[in-house]
């Protein structure tokens, strides 16, 4: 029986890949649990010879200072009793059992729980064996299809799953079909592990340009950086770290046959590997590959990158609903604006045509302040002159006095004419009256003709019978008149003779 059991243990390390020493332990813990079961005792354990095969039975407990549990402890005392030198803590042996106390049930007790624990440790092996895997390519089989993902069998009972929002969507698969996948996580499951993986991850690409580029698998030339939108673009920035070796032309190969296979791998996604540089502005210039790019500006405190590109580059810099630019964007990690050499040049015009507008706006609001100033300046003055012509006038005696006085102040009460709008309104029939009077009494001329000049000293003495003057004069004349400057001529001379 030894033979046999010794037997089954390698056909089990052979089958299962779970290390000796494993499964020796395992069913050590499983026949402890059966013996605990039918004794419903706790200090029973068990021991196997890896060699000979052999089960021995025994009892033990745990040498205490104090005893709280006497089913598993014993005191310090009771255990020198059986090994002299044992001390606390250690596991002392009280009894030896016969390992033949099992009857058909128990048996069969035992038979199931070696079988489960031997499924846990199996369980655990695979889960350890593709833990350390997360992260690496695998290849699995088409195994079933299901609405949201397709299941992938890659062997040892192990299914993986490819979730729909992993699958790029130029690809379409068939049952019992080979698939590489990049391991996102590994995770424990009722029936062991679990794999969760994905076609478009960035890693994905980067494993298979390992797969395909000695160069990059032994690390001579290094993979900067990834920017990739699944089925569609792909941009792999690469560097050398030996001299003289172009990162580029190793990626690609010879006439293009590396970058062909992985290309092939992807269901046709296209890629561009461009050549990394340690400088931002030149980085981003590779980054817009194959546009064109005239000048970059950093502006390193907003991480934005300011390019110029000509007029006939700018739809292919920007690519296809932005994805050119976008993609740069996540290579480069640079805010990107891009604007064309002609917009560039106008925008220059217009700030240069702004500040030239500017310099003359001020210029005239300069000037208008300096002449608002000097207006000031002389309204002041008339009005310190206007009271003094208007007292002069009203302390006259006859009205003769009046004009005499207005005639004497006329050359100073000029300015303010000029400077009172309304006033030169309400006295522009006087005028017209002095210049009737002028032509019908010669010997009243020099007093009608001061009148328009000392009409606002006049006007402020008494200002009703100005009022009424203006609207003497300025009314309508009858349609049915025939002579209205006779009618005019002669109102004129009765005013001013009055």
């Amino acid at each position: 029986m030894s033979r046999d059991f010794v037997g089954a243990l390698l056909q089990l390390n052979a089958e299962k890949q779970v290390p000796r020493e494993q499964l020796i332990r395992t069913v050590e813990e499983a026949i402890e649990a059966a013996y605990r079961r039918i004794a419903n005792e706790e200090d029973i354990y068990v021991q196997i010879d890896g060699e000979s095969g052999k089960i021995r039975v025994y009892r033990a407990r745990t040498a205490v200072a104090e005893v709280e549990d006497p089913l598993t402890e014993l005191s310090l005392d009771e255990a020198r009793a059986h090994k002299a030198d044992a001390e606390v803590g250690e596991l002392v042996e009280t009894e030896q059992l016969d390992g033949d106390v099992f009857g058909r049930i128990g048996a069969q007790t035992a038979k199931q729980v070696v079988l489960q624990r031997l499924r846990e440790a199996e369980r655990d092996v695979v889960y350890d064996q593709f833990a350390s895997r997360e992260g690496e390519l695998i290849t699995g089989t088409v195994n079933r299809a299901e609405p949201r993902a397709i299941i992938l069998d890659v062997g040892k009972g192990v299914e993986a799953i490819l979730a729909t929002t992993e699958q790029s969507p130029l690809e379409h698969y068939r049952i019992g079909q080979n698939v590489k996948a990049f391991v996102l996580e590994v995770r424990r499951g009722p029936r062991g592990p679990m794999l969760m993986v994905s076609r478009t991850h960035k890693g994905f690409l980067k494993r298979l340009f390992e797969l395909e580029v000695p160069e990059i698998h032994n690390g001579t030339v290094e993979i900067r950086a990834i920017a990739r939108e699944a089925g569609s673009r792909s941009k792999v920035a690469v560097s050398s770290r030996q001299e003289g070796l172009d990162p580029v032309g190793a990626a690609v190969g010879q006439r293009g046959a590396r970058v062909q296979a992985v290309v092939a791998e992807l269901g046709g996604e296209k890629i561009d590997v461009i050549p990394w540089n340690d400088d931002p502005a030149q980085f981003v210039a590779n980054a817009l590959s194959p546009a064109q790019v005239l000048s970059v500006d950093i502006d390193i405190e907003h991480r934005i990158a300011n390019v110029t590109v000509p007029e006939r580059m700018l739809s292919l810099a920007i690519g296809r609903e932005g994805q050119n630019a976008r993609l740069a964007a996540r290579l480069s990690g640079w805010r990107i604006d891009i604007r064309s050499d002609v917009s560039v040049a106008e925008a220059k015009a217009a700030e240069a045509a702004g500040e030239s507008g500017a310099a003359v706006e001020a210029a005239e609001a300069a000037g208008t302040a300096a002449a608002a100033e000097t207006n000031a300046a002389a309204a002041a003055a008339g009005s310190d002159q206007a009271p003094a012509a208007a007292v002069a006038v009203a302390g006259a005696a006859s009205p003769d006095e009046a004009a005499v006085v207005a005639d004497g102040d006329a050359g100073a009460t000029a300015p303010a004419a000029e400077k009172k709008p309304r006033t030169r309104r309400k006295v522009a029939a006087t005028a017209g009256t002095a210049a009737t009077a002028e032509t019908s009494a010669p010997a009243e001329t020099s007093a009608a003709a001061v009148e328009p000049e000392a009409a606002p000293a006049a006007v402020s003495v008494s200002k009703k019978k100005a009022r009424s003057k203006a609207k003497a004069v300025e009314a309508p004349a009858p349609a049915a008149d025939k002579k209205p400057r006779a009618r005019a001529r002669k109102a004129a001379t009765e005013e001013v003779a009055s």
